[in-house]
């Protein structure tokens, strides 16, 4: 039996990975469980699955944890720190990390610096720490199994093969709700519109990044990390039916595709039960019922996005992680309706110029780094199309 902790146990990715250990429950045991505000669903979860601990980060959160857990045997502590901690000293072998936004690379740090698999969903500690990850990752012989669709597809289909085999990889990416509306009206989008993706069910965070397809650029930075392919090496397609997760490129010419349906549940259960597979009771793909796919090039100029992640990475050091932080903060700032839809992207592109690239010598660095471009984000504001203080 397999023995899971789950950080952000609450969110869209932690509810599907519970999913999978509820239907394999002589396969997997809960360890831990972590959320950052939801208390109530936390303690529901808690009484279904009977974790050793169970964190809430929001410190103020914890009485009433603890009144909805009386009479259980189980360990309830509160505060950020206190999820990082559990990532590290509990007895598990797998850490799922599901928190949303860059307050998740450090449950990620601990939990690969204790030499504990991690299945990440987090993208943003890789793209904010990507080498740090790796070393760690190499150091202590804890290894990263990615949980995000795309990078899973990747794994699948490089399992068994050479590195120096493979030429290139293609992340797929549905374009989001916006894929066809007119670029002159993007001044107009409503953040209930933003948030209608029309494929995924997923938290607002992200739904976001997949309305400005910031989640493609930021997932190429990632599959960087992952995989050690060169930038110029990895492509985006246009896939609306989100039926082809991503594709790998050979040198002979050939090329894999892992397929299945629009359900975080399968890569989920596939980090969890690798290296073996376990069957499933959820929905099958049936490609007769779909009919077609299509594909086609992202429109750089409607999604500057995916360029702008391009040129952080290649920039290096602190750059990705500046691209992170920013693009975070103005998506919150956002979904609060203090900025329009147009504000996202110019708003980052604003924090990659005023802040040099450095080497990324340790989390700290990062920490102080988040403090000042999320500062430098929250005090400008967006007036008459142009960024300013």
């Amino acid at each position: 039996m397999k023995s899971i902790g789950i950080a952000g146990s609450t969110g869209s990715i932690g509810t599907n990975a519970l999913t999978v250990i509820q239907q394999h429950s002589k396969d997997f045991r809960v360890v831990f469980l972590t959320a950052n505000q939801q208390v109530q669903k936390l303690a529901a979860q808690a009484k279904i699955f009977h974790p050793d601990s169970v964190i809430i980060a929001d410190e103020s959160k914890e009485k009433e944890l603890r009144s909805l857990l009386k009479g259980e045997k189980i360990r309830i502590v509160s505060g950020n720190e206190a999820i990082a901690n559990v990532c590290r000293d509990s007895s598990c072998d797998v850490v799922l990390n599901a928190i949303v936004g860059s307050k998740g690379m450090k449950p990620s740090l601990e939990t690969l610096r204790a030499g504990k698999d991690l299945a990440l969903s987090n993208k943003e500690s890789l793209v904010m720490a990507g080498d740090i990850m790796n070393e760690l990752s190499k150091k202590h012989k804890g290894r990263i199994l990615p949980i995000d669709s795309e990078h899973s597809a990747i794994w699948q289909c490089i399992l068994g093969e050479k590195e120096k085999n493979i030429k290139s990889i293609i992340l797929t990416g549905s374009g989001g709700p916006f894929r066809e509306r007119d670029p002159k009206t993007f001044d107009s989008i409503t953040v209930e519109e933003a948030l209608k993706h029309p494929k995924w069910l997923m938290g607002p965070k992200i739904t976001i990044d997949s309305a400005t397809m910031m989640n493609k650029g930021l997932e190429i930075i990632e599959a960087y990390h992952l995989f050690h392919i060169p930038p110029e090496n990895i492509d985006v397609l246009i896939h609306p039916q989100s039926i082809v997760h991503s594709l790998v490129c050979f040198v002979d010419g050939s090329v894999k595709a892992q397929l299945g349906v629009p359900d975080m549940k399968i890569p989920i259960q596939f980090a969890l039960s690798w290296p073996d597979r376990f069957p499933s009771k959820w929905e099958s793909l049936d490609l007769a019922k779909i009919g077609h796919l299509t594909f086609t090039s992202p429109d750089y100029h409607r999604f500057p996005s995916i360029p702008l992640a391009i040129h952080a990475l290649k920039s290096g050091g602190t750059a990705p992680a500046v691209l992170n932080i920013a693009n975070e903060q103005a998506v919150y700032r956002f979904l609060k309706k203090e900025i329009p839809f147009t504000a996202i992207i110019p708003l980052v592109e604003h924090a990659l110029q005023a802040f040099s690239s450095s080497a990324v010598t340790n989390p700290e660095h990062l920490v102080t780094l988040e403090k000042d471009v999320t500062e430098f984000v929250n005090s400008h504001s967006w007036k008459k199309g142009v960024v300013s203080e």
